[in-house]
């Protein structure tokens, strides 16, 4: 049996295989709302219909001033309830369980106005110089990440996953390399983990099924976070009640990453043994056996497609191709199947 094709429950939730659909930007909101457009109905449920098991929607801000762009999707009012609901409510009509990213982009932001982060520096020379977050703004901020999770179980997801990775703005709470306050929210590697911990604290209040974080496991750089570390905040998170780390890397600070296929598997593997949580694999997977022998192989519990399910969509059925399974399609498609 293929473990890949293989079902998968956290809490009362069961995804009918390992195959996830990352969270990937789609700069489609066309009005500067945030609101859910026709390009996010076809292109979700597009994979919905190709038989990922879990499709997890774009980084959605919580807050207009932590959107990367301004075409970001956004959950930051009740007014965006109605438009993620009808995602899920299409992707269950294809039997994919769903999830989104509540995010905040901090000094990645690219508004217009002020930016906000932990500490005034900029990503680099071309970015703006965010504002050091006061105590208000930190305040209101894991506030924004609560209604995003009560707005996102308004709407029906299956999931919810924090976005601390990529450099965005818990992400550069975490590390040393972004973060240089000298209050409870900077310093020693605890002081810099209270945002993300005050923020898992608050989505709990409000969300009691499967919760993600997504992380960037190594920040590239001699002075940075390292794999070691995220074993160190995985277990923390753990101990929170968080069910799943998401295992990314890079992105706080510019830096040169040796990319090859499964290069951030190792990551998902450490975090997995050694803090004894459940790991999400991604990073450059694009065949079935390849994807099969990291969960064979107990690197990690899910496999994390992005730009291959941008490519195919139907990338399920391929892989199940690859792996001698049969998979049942949709019934329209039978004939083609």
């Amino acid at each position: 049996m293929s473990k890949l094709f293989s079902p998968y429950t956290i809490k009362d939730v069961t995804f009918k295989n390992r195959i996830v659909m990352s969270p990937m930007c789609m700069y489609s909101c066309m009005d500067e709302d945030g609101k859910v457009t026709d390009w996010h109905r076809v292109h979700y449920t597009s994979r919905a219909v190709g038989q990922v098991g879990l499709i997890i929607v774009e980084a959605t801000a919580v807050t207009p001033q932590g959107r990367i762009s301004f075409h970001d999707l956004g959950i930051w009012s009740d007014e965006h309830i109605e438009g993620l609901a009808e995602l899920v409510r299409l992707s269950h009509q294809h039997g994919a369980k769903i999830g989104i990213q509540l995010a905040h982009a901090g000094r990645k932001a690219t508004v217009d106005g002020p930016i906000i982060a932990p500490s005034a520096i900029p990503f680099n020379e071309n970015m703006k110089t965010p504002a050091a977050m006061t105590a208000e703004q930190i305040e209101e901020t894991i506030a924004a990440f609560r209604e995003g999770a009560r707005r996102a179980k308004a709407a029906g997801f299956d999931v919810v996953e924090i976005h601390a990775a990529h450099g965005y703005l818990i992400n550069q709470f975490l590390s040393p390399l972004s973060n240089h306050r000298h209050d409870t929210y900077g310093g020693d590697r605890d002081r810099r983990y209270r945002f993300l911990q005050e923020v898992i604290e608050a989505v709990k209040e409000e969300w009691d099924g499967p919760l993600f974080v997504r992380i960037s496991a190594s920040d590239y750089h001699p002075e940075g976070l390292t794999v070691d570390d995220y074993v160190y905040y995985a277990q923390k998170m753990k101990a929170q009640g968080v069910d799943l780390i998401d295992c990314s890397s890079g992105g706080v600070v510019p830096a040169k990453i040796n990319v090859y296929p499964g290069y951030q598997v190792p990551f998902a593997e450490k975090i997995r043994a050694e803090a004894n949580i459940a790991t999400g694999a991604v990073g450059l997977i694009t065949s079935g056996w390849q994807a099969e022998e990291i969960l064979q192989n107990e690197r990690a519990d899910l496999v994390f497609l992005a730009r291959e399910l941008l490519r195919d969509p139907y990338w399920p059925r391929r892989a199940a191709q690859e792996l001698n399974m049969q998979i049942e399609g949709p019934r329209q498609y039978e004939r083609a199947w």
